[in-house]
């Protein structure tokens, strides 16, 4: 079984406070975009992975396909299984690629198992693995809150839309640009930004407070916003902690720009 693990990126992120446990409450929308890895799963006699693409740093055991998997075959006692994962998301850029690849998991055994599960059944597995990853059980717009992971529903379309995206491959540690911010409440919050402003105003008042601190350590990354504004965006964005950055485009732009990963009409 053949399936394709997609990107979010955050439309607006604000660190409210910290808590007791050392992280942070935040707001943010995610929106789902269809730049994916494939992963495939099939029944075997012996389980095994295999990556290609994009080669993927640190412990094997440590990837969180794996881990979902032996999740699963705890709590269903699932037979062996071979795994191919080919990687074309930038990993480390803010669009969530390893979150989607072990929530996709989970969606692909249980399909391919039988299972049955619910929908919040895989919402509390794919949370066992990180907070961005039940996101992806659904994969549809949502206002992210708590950790980043309490989810609700919000109405909102990018359709007809064009989209870029640039990965200028700087490496943002997450815990760093956590460090280098000071909590606090936006004056205007992002529901209310996405509820009642158009996209055309979103460019004043739809920040992400990771930027200001990333910016000063990454000016490569600052360029790269400026440019898609350049290009004619009407809102553009760094998404998470860095380092990728969106621009969105009534029409796809005339300028060339460098370092794009993706892009299309939405």
């Amino acid at each position: 079984m053949v399936v394709f693990p997609n990107i979010k990126i955050n439309l607006g992120l604000n660190i409210l406070s910290r808590r007791e446990d050392g992280y942070h409450n935040i707001s943010s929308v995610f929106y789902p975009l269809p730049f994916t890895d494939i992963l495939e799963i099939l029944p075997d006699n012996d389980f095994s992975f295999v990556s290609t693409g994009l080669p993927i740093p640190g412990n094997t055991e440590d990837n969180l396909i794996i881990k979902a998997y032996n999740l699963l075959k705890e709590a269903y006692k699932l037979p062996p299984v071979s795994i191919h994962l080919h990687k074309i998301i930038p990993m480390g850029a803010g669009l969530g690629g390893g979150s989607a690849d072990g929530a996709f998991t989970i969606k692909c055994l249980n399909q391919l198992f039988g299972l049955n599960l619910s929908t919040k059944t895989m919402e509390d597995y794919a949370s066992r693995l990180g907070s961005d990853c039940p996101f992806f059980i659904e994969n549809k717009p949502v206002l992210v809150e708590g950790t980043g992971n309490v989810f609700s529903e919000i109405e909102l379309s990018l359709e007809g839309k064009y989209l870029i995206l640039i990965y200028p491959e700087v490496h943002v540690s997450t815990a760093q640009a956590y460090s280098k911010v000071t909590p606090k409440q936006p004056e205007i919050s992002i529901t209310d930004i996405i509820k009642n402003k158009p996209l055309s105003e979103w460019k004043n008042v739809l920040n992400n407070d990771f930027e200001n601190s990333v910016f000063q350590q990454f000016p490569s990354i600052s360029k790269v916003k400026n440019e898609l504004y350049e290009a004619g965006a009407t809102y553009s964005s760094m998404t998470g902690s860095g380092a990728s950055v969106f621009g969105i485009f009534d029409k796809k732009p005339s300028m060339k720009l460098p370092n794009i990963i993706w892009e299309a009409q939405l």
